[in-house]
């Protein structure tokens, strides 16, 4: 691992303040990857989606083993009806209805790697803050098994700075999400100049090393009959056909692992004639993963991270989304990696469900808490049969609103001192590397925000690492990034 001088560091520090100090001049981009919110609305209101990954580099499968070809019979489950619970209605985040049974977890059913416990951090904003580890010593970490996910729809002098700037920090992964709609937009044989700068840029991110996670979502208009939102195509071979045209390019020898969509368990992300449930995500996957395995049979393949979520009209609980992808076949895949986003809103990775503080709607369900979406989804897995494979964290991380210099646009927001979320995310990728059914691990996010979007109060803004309010800084987690990965002399 390169280590960088105090020298080198201002000199990572004058790159980004040019930077971001050029991109606060910029018009917001309209193409949105993660999270989808409504496009019309000035203040986002949309699930903060992870901002993930499973086995460390280059790729987490042993040699594959899988031979079935994943005929799923369909099985939809109707989209559920709960009523919703109207203090978790006005916010971004886990949404649970109030019918909602929760899953419960036997210590005898399932063995865990012991988690460390941690020295609360003095001095919260307030009493109400769940305390993070010590910010001081920062651990050892293992880079190979750290990512980060990068903005991509910039142009190309704007990416080599962002691909430094990973650099500095010295994780091993990126991970790049390829918005199918935007790069192919006009028909299934068409390579323009969106492609042709995506394939610069994935290249030029595989370049100094970084080993590279490609996720794939958000069919075209030209695939899809239902013309709303986001969502998959009507011919689930036509994703297939995307991703072998892909592979075919620079884009193929340049990454290590391939996530078949997001979040697909939330109906924005899922808008089409698939039915809206884990047997019709199944249906998509099959020749995904044929495609891929066509291409290779090394390159790991990742299932879609899924919405930490309860059931509601428009969002499939994740924990019965993922048992439904079991029961359409996700077990026959020997060879795969099994996405997850354990986002832990203003909870501590190591805090576990509940808390209960009076006046927060955070700490009261499972869903908002890092350490129980872990083990939850990894007890599915050992039930399923599906205990040798690995959990891959595709995104991540927890938001603040300090020192944006603007109205927060909610209040859940407001839980996390800059402060908190280094803390907490350097906490949540010690767990996360003391468990050995996780593999790799995406923070979310590197670059997202932008001076506009703090001034909308868009909660994207929250959750990256830079703060793009003049004077350009970096959040304490980037360097605590840089400290913990060796790349930065302690």
């Amino acid at each position: 691992m390169r280590k960088i001088t105090q020298i080198q560091s201002l000199i990572i520090i004058g790159v980004l303040a040019f930077l971001l100090a050029a991109c606060s001049q910029q018009e917001p981009i309209s193409i949105i990857i993660t999270p989808t919110p409504d496009p019309n609305l000035v203040v986002a209101t949309a699930v903060p989606t992870s901002v993930p990954s499973d086995t460390p580099v280059p790729t987490e499968t042993a040699t594959p083993t899988a031979t079935s070809t994943a005929t799923v019979t369909e099985t939809a489950t109707p989209i559920p009806t709960d009523t919703p619970d109207a203090t978790l209605a006005q916010f971004g985040g886990p949404i649970v209805g109030t019918a909602y049974v929760h899953p419960t977890i036997s210590p005898t059913e399932l063995t865990l790697a012991d988690i460390p416990t941690i020295t609360p951090t003095p001095g919260a904003p307030t009493a109400s803050f769940t305390p993070g580890p010590s910010p001081t010593p920062l651990p050892g970490l293992d880079a190979n098994r750290m990512g980060l996910q990068l903005y991509s729809q910039v142009s190309f002098d704007d990416w080599m700075p962002v691909i430094g700037l990973v650099e500095g920090v010295g994780v091993g992964w990126v991970k790049i999400q390829a918005n199918w709609a935007f790069l192919q937009p006009d028909g299934p044989n068409d390579f323009n100049q969106q492609m042709q700068l995506f394939e610069m840029q994935v290249q030029a991110a595989a370049r100094p090393g970084f080993n590279v996670l490609l996720s794939i979502a958000k069919a075209p208009l030209w695939a899809r009959s239902v013309q709303e939102e986001s969502g998959p195509p009507d011919d689930p071979q036509a994703l297939a056909d995307f991703i072998t045209f892909m592979l075919s390019t620079k884009i193929g020898e340049s990454i290590d692992a391939i996530e078949i969509w997001n979040e697909p368990n939330l109906a924005r992300e899922w808008r089409g004639t698939l039915p809206f449930s884990g047997a019709g995500y199944m249906q998509l996957f099959a020749p995904a993963y044929q495609a891929v395995r066509a291409y290779s049979p090394q390159m790991t393949v990742v299932s879609a991270g899924l919405a930490p979520t309860g059931s509601l009209p428009d969002t499939v609980d994740d924990r019965d989304y993922l048992r439904q992808m079991y029961a359409a076949g996700l077990g026959d895949y020997a060879d795969v990696a099994v996405g997850i986003h354990p986002y832990g809103w203003g909870n501590a990775p190591d805090a576990r469900c509940c808390d209960q503080i009076p006046d927060r709607s955070w700490d009261d369900d499972p869903h908002f808490f890092f350490i129980n979406t872990l083990e939850e989804y990894r007890q599915i897995m050992v039930e399923s049969g599906h205990e040798e494979q690995r959990l891959w964290a595709t995104e991540f991380g927890w938001a603040t609103w300090e020192g944006l210099g603007s109205e927060a646009p909610e209040l859940w927001v407001t839980y996390n001192s800059a402060q908190n979320q280094s803390d907490y995310a350097i906490r949540a990728f010690e767990i996360g590397q003391s468990l050995p059914y996780m593999g790799p691990m995406f923070l979310w996010n590197l670059n997202f925000a932008n001076e506009t979007l703090v001034e909308q109060r868009d909660e994207r803004t929250a959750y990256s690492i830079i703060n793009p309010v003049l004077p350009v800084q970096e959040r304490p987690l980037f360097w605590a990034l840089a400290v913990a990965t060796g790349a930065l002399e302690r």
